[in-house]
């Protein structure tokens, strides 16, 4: 599994384990709904600084999130 499939397991898992929709994530870490959606269906490639976005509102770590 290449780095962004990874990154699209991890999102969603952490994601789901709260109980979030995307539409939660994008609140609560700034972006949009379709852009949570495309890094889930790697579509996207976001980059490092976005991660960090994402890791933070899930209350995780960049590198967790892409283990």
């Amino acid at each position: 599994m290449d780095i962004r499939g990874r990154l699209a397991r991890n999102v969603k898992a952490e994601r789901s384990e709260r109980g979030w929709s995307q539409e939660d994530l994008a609140d609560a870490s700034g972006l949009d709904r379709t852009y949570i959606s495309g890094i889930e269906r790697q579509v996207r490639n976001p980059t490092i600084v976005i991660v960090e976005r994402l890791a933070k509102a899930l209350k995780t770590t960049a590198s967790a999130l892409l283990d």
